[in-house]
C-alpha cells in the first residue's frame, strides 16, 4: 500500500509544500523553478520527497491552465493568492498523477490548515477539490487551454492554427532524457543504455531516474543534452585543429560536443556559477577549453576563429517540455527586450568570425523576432556575411525543419516523443 493509500506521512505534507514553492518560484519570475530547487524547503527534503515535490510541480506547471480553468468554473471569486496555490496543488495531484483523490484532497486541507491565512478557506478548500474528483475525466481536449493565451495567439499568427495546437499539444506531454555521446562513433553505448538512437547521433534514453547512476556516466562517455540543442554546434562543422568561439557557452553542452569534434575551444559566458557545472562536466568528460568569464558583447579579446556558435539569451519559450514555467514565466514585453540584446551580440560574434569562417547563429525560442528576424537584420546590417544553407536533415535536424532561405525552424512536434523548439542559421564571412 502506497504512502497515500494509507494517509499522509509529515514527509508527504512537506513534499507537497515544497511543490508550492517550487511552483511559486517559477510563477514569480523565469528561472525561479531552478534556483527554488537549490534552497529551502526543497534542499532539505530526502531524496524520495524531492521526486515527489519536483513531479508534483511540473505536472502543475504543465497542466497549469487547463487548471486555471477548471477551478475558476468552480469559485465565484478569486481566492487569495496562497489559497489558488493549495486548489492548484490538489487539483493537479487528483486530476493528474496517481494519487487518489481522497489522499489528494486530505493532502492538501492538511496543508492549509498549518497557516494562519488559509485555515479559513480549507472548507472552501475541501468542497471544491471533491467537486473535482467528481467530474467527467476526459482529459485536455483543447491544448490551447494549456498555455496563455497572448502566447498561443503569437504562435498561431507565426505558424497557423494547425502548427500552433500541435506545438502547445506537447506541453502535457513529460518528456524523455536525451543524451550525447562524447564519441559519436561509440557502438555499444545505446545497447548499454538501452536507449534508443536519433538522428544526428543523440540518443534517447527508455528509463527514467538518477542520470549519474547510469553506464558510461561516470567515466564521461556522454552528457544531458536535448537532441534539438544538439543540432547546432554540428552545424557550425568545427573540425581537429580548428579555433572555435562559444559565446553564451554555459551551461555547456554545445561547448562539449565542439571540444569533442577536437575544436580548440573557448568557451565564454558572463556567468561564473553556470561556468562552474561545465568546468565540472569537461573534467568528468576529459575535454578541454579555455574557459572565460565576461560579458560577450564587450569582450575585447583580438583573437578570430574559425568557428563561432552564438546561442544567445532568448525567452526559451522552445524549452516548455522540459520548463514548462517558460510558458508562465515569460511576459509579452521580455520578446522585445531579448531582441535587442541579440542583436547586439550578433555584431559583436560577428567581429570575432576570421574571414573565410563561419557563425551559427540559435535560439531555442519559438518567436520569429528572436529567429528569423535577427538573421534577417543582421545580413542587412553586414554585407560581409552570407548564408550558408543548411540541408534539410543535416546535423540531426527534422527535414520539416528546413526553411527555403536555409535556415532551421525546430518545432517541438517535428518527431516523435518531441524536440526543444529551436531556430538555427548558418553563415560566412566571406574571404577578404
Amino acid at each position: 500500500m502506497s504512502n497515500d493509500q494509507a494517509g499522509p506521512r509529515a514527509d508527504d505534507l512537506a513534499a507537497r509544500a515544497a511543490a508550492i514553492d517550487l511552483t511559486t518560484s517559477a510563477l514569480d519570475h523565469r528561472g525561479g523553478l531552478e534556483e527554488a530547487m537549490e534552497r529551502k524547503p526543497f534542499a532539505d527534503l530526502d531524496l524520495r520527497d524531492r521526486a515527489l515535490a519536483r513531479m508534483i510541480a511540473m505536472t502543475l506547471l504543465r497542466r497549469l491552465g487547463a487548471i486555471d480553468r477548471r477551478l475558476q468554473a468552480k469559485l465565484a471569486k478569486p481566492p487569495p493568492e496562497a489559497v489558488t496555490m493549495l486548489l492548484r496543488l490538489g487539483a493537479a495531484q487528483a486530476l493528474y498523477m496517481d494519487t487518489p483523490a481522497f489522499a489528494a484532497v486530505d493532502t492538501t486541507v492538511r496543508l492549509a490548515e498549518r497557516d494562519r491565512a488559509t485555515r479559513p478557506f480549507k472548507g472552501l478548500i475541501n468542497a471544491v477539490l471533491r467537486g473535482l474528483t467528481r467530474e467527467p475525466q476526459t482529459g485536455d481536449a483543447d491544448p490551447e487551454a494549456l498555455l496563455p493565451d497572448w502566447l498561443f495567439a503569437r504562435w498561431r499568427a507565426a505558424y497557423g492554427e494547425d502548427e500552433a495546437r500541435r506545438i502547445a499539444a506537447q506541453i502535457a506531454e513529460e518528456p524523455a532524457t536525451d543524451i550525447t555521446p562524447r564519441d559519436p562513433h561509440d557502438a555499444t553505448l545505446a545497447a548499454e543504455l538501452e536507449a534508443d538512437r536519433l538522428p544526428g547521433g543523440s540518443l534517447r534514453m527508455r528509463q527514467r531516474g538518477d542520470v549519474a547512476a547510469w553506464p558510461g556516466y561516470a567515466e564521461g562517455r556522454w552528457w544531458v543534452q536535448d537532441a534539438a540543442a544538439a543540432v547546432p554546434a554540428r552545424l557550425l562543422r568545427a573540425g581537429k585543429g580548428e579555433t572555435a568561439l562559444d559565446l553564451c557557452a554555459a551551461p555547456g553542452g554545445k561547448a562539449l560536443q565542439l571540444a569533442a569534434a577536437g575544436a580548440r575551444l573557448v568557451a565564454l559566458d558572463r556567468s561564473e556559477p553556470r561556468l562552474r557545472r561545465l568546468r565540472q562536466t569537461l573534467e568528468r568528460t576529459g575535454l578541454s577549453a579555455e574557459i572565460v568569464v565576461a560579458d560577450a558583447a564587450a569582450w575585447s579579446d583580438p583573437r578570430t576563429f574559425d568557428a563561432v556558435l552564438l546561442d544567445a539569451p532568448c525567452s526559451a519559450t522552445g524549452t516548455f517540455r522540459r520548463h514548462p514555467d517558460v510558458l508562465w514565466g515569460t511576459r509579452p514585453g521580455d520578446i522585445a527586450k531579448l531582441a535587442g540584446v541579440q542583436s547586439r551580440l550578433l555584431d559583436a560574434a560577428a567581429a570575432k568570425v576570421a574571414p573565410g569562417g563561419r557563425l551559427v547563429y540559435c535560439v531555442c525560442s519559438l518567436e520569429p523576432e528572436e529567429g528569423e528576424g535577427q538573421v534577417q537584420a543582421f545580413l542587412a546590417r553586414h554585407a560581409e556575411f552570407r548564408p550558408d544553407p543548411i540541408a534539410p536533415g543535416e546535423g540531426g535536424a527534422p527535414e520539416a525543419a528546413a526553411r527555403p532561405e536555409g535556415w532551421l525552424r525546430i518545432l517541438p512536434h517535428q518527431a516523435e516523443g518531441g524536440l526543444d523548439g529551436f531556430f538555427a542559421t548558418r553563415l560566412v564571412r566571406v574571404e577578404e
